[in-house]
């Protein structure tokens, strides 16, 4: 999938401490600089998330063919999207802080909104889209951070502190690629009846790609160095 090269863009040469220099000026360079490191990132990414969204539906097939109930889906939703969390927002106010992020309140501003905006992007809108699509019989919305405020909130929180005192951003990015298409997945199979389909597995399979693919293949990377500052505000100011 390219994982060495990923992290090597975002971490740089000196082992997760420089910055990523595709332009001059900011982390991103010029707005021709951010389509292509975005567009580089996706193409990096594009292999291993395929992988995930078919382990998804294989997990989706057995647990058809086992007719295990709605609950067990709920149960496994609640777990891996909070999680998705926690180790989104370690890693997006990690990338913030390590590249010029030095404000308390932006890191937690970016921290929070990009771990709880784009996980429940990833995790519960876009699969709410394939549902409706479908026509699913048990659709429905679910917003971790309103739903299980006690639960989600708080772990943004801790993955940000952690962020604070110890960034690192050396963490296995596909860890982070299977938590949210396993979240995304059982947000789908607790809409599920009793039958799947061919076009549904199908659609799903789609689904389950873009929910991934497009925001948390791009978060932990390009929405915290959109915030921070670039290597010659880094020289001005010092």
């Amino acid at each position: 999938m390219g994982l060495r090269n990923a992290r090597e863009t975002a971490e740089g040469s000196n082992g997760g401490a420089g910055p990523v220099r595709p332009g001059a000026g900011s982390p991103l360079g010029s707005t021709g600089s951010a389509v292509a490191t975005i567009g580089r990132e996706l193409r990096l990414h594009a292999p291993f998330t395929t992988l995930g969204a078919l382990s998804g539906v294989a997990i989706m097939v057995v647990l058809t063919l086992a007719d295990v109930p709605r609950s067990f889906s709920t149960t496994l939703f609640w777990s891996f999207h909070p999680l998705h969390v926690l180790l989104s927002a370690m890693v997006t106010a990690g990338m913030y802080r390590l590249h010029g992020g030095r404000k308390l309140w932006a890191t937690v501003l970016v921290g929070y909104v990009g771990s709880v905006g784009i996980a429940t992007l990833s995790d519960c809108i876009i699969p709410y889209l394939g549902e409706s699509l479908l026509a699913l019989p048990n659709r429905g919305m679910h917003f971790g951070f309103i739903e299980k405020w006690w639960l989600v909130n708080p772990l943004a929180v801790v993955g940000i502190a952690i962020a604070q005192v110890w960034p690192r951003t050396k963490f296995p990015h596909a860890g982070h690629v299977l938590l949210s298409t396993w979240a995304s997945l059982f947000h789908m199979t607790m809409a599920l009846g009793n039958q799947l389909s061919l076009l549904t597995t199908a659609v799903i399979l789609v689904f389950l790609f873009l929910a991934v693919w497009i925001p948390c293949c791009t978060s932990d990377i390009v929405f915290p160095l959109l915030f921070s500052r670039g290597p010659e505000e880094r020289r001005s100011s010092s």
